[in-house]
């Protein structure tokens, strides 16, 4: 089978990222695949703004057998992975076979039903300028919005949405089932069916029925060999009334892959009847919050006990989608703040031996960034209290989320435990908390198209790559959806950038380092992410949507008249000028700073404590933008010298970061990289010197190494055409 691999890097930062040398504006490729640069063969010239990996899959036959049982594409695993990727497949025209467990879970919220939060609420802005689904549903179910990190700066500012959990589901499984070109059935997947060539030819479930596809999707969340504990307890689930997924990981080991354990877990459910919030402290969502502290006049919160009110302000409620069509406004529900006690400390240190982890009998790795309560009465012993949320999972259950209380103790002692926090101190508890140990496959067994590095046409995503979260997921899902439609088709294979999107950076960290515990995304994770807010998404992301073809004309028309007013109205600023009058004296009052004679809209934009709702309060905003389009401009405005640090040293860096580095290098022969260099650049592989750089193990020095051997390789290999070329001259005149 002849495959042919070419890589397009996607570096396209639009409005934000004015450098016409760095950023060129992109043709549309997928008209002109002579554009695509190649990475085994000679490339031929284009003008391209984002970079492709991408495999062909032409010259196959299609002798498949039954044809109801042919698909391009097949997806196994109906989680929040498994939609997008399947929604994006159909989506892109490749015939999709979604294979789930159990129909009627998917894309369930097991552990909290919320989505976003800081770095996850920017990776659901992305999978939405792209044409995902995440964002929608969750405007669609939400019970309660919130953004978090307001009085800070505009890159870690996060939406949080509590949601429905079965209405969320519900409405996506309603756009799963409706999706053309999208068949679903219920099977377990033991099986990976190999061609003659070592490429995926489909699967094969546990009773004996054979799909075929050019391309497969695994995206098994928990459900791998999955086992759930509560206390010394345990049973085979993939989650709490769920059977687990038997056989594959075998398979997958059989066919060289590595596999190890990790492990999860989520608190006890109580009923909300039974709980006494007289005493407890709201947390209201955004169109709740309504006071002004005095001395800071631009940060709003619920205001404490003493202080002073100036007047009632509600902040409004914000969205995951760009697309207003979903802005639906509904009634919120509110959550609640408790804390832990001496007496919950006091029991969980009586009983740690009874819990899976300090017990003994559970070894896998749980995430760092969401520990078990117990963890956090272990690693943090000199605090006498942890914040414990109370959040609502529907608006016609009575079931409570208690969220931060995550335990492995045995169900006999969970209910004593929950009524030592106040308010809880009557309750009923409906769901036992319990862990979930997995088996997930370390992700650098992939390249950074998810595509998997041993077997032509066989993807990964969500929890199976060691990541933790519905965002993540759902961000992998729709890349290798997006990739395994392409690769089907014989096109390319679409690679983000980590500097052009926070799913670029989750994907570069997955395959590039060697994770061992589960992977959370931070906006700490982002060396650019003042350049990769939420509100910039879409300038970023969804020319390539619709370059891909999942964004359509309404869409596509909606975000080319966007783009247009924040331009306009960054050019009126710039223009209409004020001298005095009561602007003048709101702003000096706000910022501590004089108002020049003559001074632009612009100029006081940029002056601290100044929000573009100033300028609406006296008459100089514009009526016609909505509130994301102000946000825009008064981000871009203020933080214009940032950004543009950030640019230039991006644009320093880039040319080099993203130097490729050919896959049948040496570097075992390497012998002035470090040893362990060596091992860890031959096992992961890494595609660009960027890449390399980011490699655990792997030092400046190692690095500096690299590219000398590098560019001494490189005029050997001058020096060598040269005298071939002289050779070939003499030869002739002889």
């Amino acid at each position: 089978m002849a495959l042919a691999a070419t890589g397009i890097h996607f570096t396209r930062l639009s409005r934000h990222f004015p450098l016409p040398s760095l950023f060129p504006r992109f043709p549309p490729i997928l008209r002109n695949p002579r554009n695509l640069t190649c990475r085994r063969k000679p490339c031929r010239p284009g003008n391209c703004s984002f970079t492709v990996a991408a495999t062909s899959a032409n010259g196959r036959k299609d002798n498949f057998g039954a044809d109801n049982e042919r698909y391009d594409v097949i997806v196994v695993g109906g989680g929040h992975a498994g939609c997008e990727a399947a929604l994006a497949s159909a989506r892109l025209g490749a015939k999709t076979l979604l294979l789930t467990l159990n129909i009627d879970r998917i894309a369930w919220q097991p552990c909290n039903p919320a989505v976003g939060g800081p770095a996850k609420s920017q990776l659901v802005h992305e999978v939405d300028a792209l044409g995902g689904e995440i964002g929608k549903v969750a405007d669609r179910c939400y019970l309660q919005k919130r953004v978090l990190n307001i009085s800070r700066g505009p890159a870690v500012r996060a939406l949080r949405a509590q949601t429905d959990k079965r209405e969320y589901a519900l409405q996506m499984k309603k756009i799963v089932e409706s999706c053309p070109n999208l068949s679903i059935r219920e099977a377990m997947v033991i099986d990976i069916l190999l061609g003659k060539n070592d490429n995926v030819e489909g699967v094969r479930t546990f009773f004996g029925m054979d799909f075929y596809a050019l391309s497969v999707i695994l995206t098994t969340g928990t459900f791998m060999s999955g086992k759930i504990w509560v206390g010394r307890t345990s049973m085979p689930a993939g989650r709490a009334g769920e059977s687990a997924s038997h056989g594959l990981t075998e398979n997958l080991q059989r066919l060289g892959f590595e596999t190890d354990r990790l492990k999860t877990g989520t608190p006890a459910r109580v009923d909300c009847r039974t709980v006494d919030f007289s005493g407890l402290e709201p947390q209201h969502g955004d169109e709740e919050v309504k006071f002004k502290d005095l001395r800071k006049l631009e940060k709003l919160k619920i205001m404490k006990s003493g202080r002073k009110v100036e007047k009632v302000e509600s902040l409004e409620v914000s969205w995951f989608s760009f697309d207003p069509d979903f802005h639906i406004e509904r009634e919120q529900m509110c959550c609640y703040l408790t804390r832990t006690t001496k007496s919950t400390h006091q029991l969980i240190r009586e009983n740690l031996h009874e819990t899976p982890t300090y017990g003994g009998w559970v070894e896998a790795k749980g995430p760092r960034y969401c520990p078990s309560i117990e963890d956090k009465i272990v690693r943090f012993q000199d605090k006498e209290s942890h914040q414990i949320f109370l959040e609502p999972e529907g608006r016609n259950v009575p079931e409570l989320y208690v969220q931060g209380f995550s335990t492995g103790l045995p169900e006999k002692l969970q209910l004593p435990l929950l009524r030592t926090l106040p308010g809880l101190e009557n309750c009923s508890m409906l769901r036992p908390a319990y862990a979930v140990e997995y088996d997930f496959l370390p992700a650098h067994q992939c390249s950074r198209s998810l595509m998997t590095k041993k077997i032509e046409g066989l993807f990964f995503s969500g929890q199976i790559n060691g990541t933790t979260g519905y965002e993540e997921a759902a961000a992998q899902g729709l890349i290798s959806g997006i990739n395994a439609a392409r690769y089907s088709d014989g096109k390319s294979l679409i690679v983000l950038e980590r500097e052009s999107s926070y799913i670029g950076t989750l994907i570069d960290d997955l395959v590039t380092k060697d994770l061992r515990e589960p992977y959370r995304m931070l906006t700490s994770r982002s060396e650019h992410r003042l350049l990769l807010r939420s509100d910039n998404a879409d300038s970023r992301l969804t020319p390539l949507g619709r370059e891909i073809g999942l964004i359509d004309d309404r869409r596509w028309k909606m975000y080319q008249d966007k783009q247009a007013r924040i331009s306009q109205e960054k050019k009126r600023l710039r223009t209409v000028r004020i001298s005095g009058g009561d602007l003048a004296a709101d702003v000096s009052h706000l910022s501590g700073q004089p108002v020049k004679n003559s001074s632009t809209l612009e100029s006081i934009l940029k002056k601290p404590h100044v929000q573009y709702k100033v300028l609406d309060k006296h008459g100089f905003g514009n009526e016609l933008l909505c509130k994301i389009e102000k946000e825009c401009v008064e981000i871009d405005i203020k933080y214009e010298g940032f950004i543009m640090r950030q640019q230039s040293q991006l644009q320093q860096m880039v040319h080099l970061q993203h130097r490729p580095l050919s896959e049948d290098l040496d570097y075992y022969g390497m012998t002035t990289l470090s040893l362990e260099a060596r091992e860890k650049l031959s096992k992961i592989r890494p595609q660009t010197i960027g890449q390399a750089s980011r490699v655990g193990g792997v030092s400046p020095a190692d690095i500096t190494a690299l590219l000398i051997i590098l560019e001494t390789n490189k005029r050997k290999a001058q020096e060598q055409r040269r005298h071939q070329m002289l050779t070939s001259i003499m030869a002739d005149e002889g």
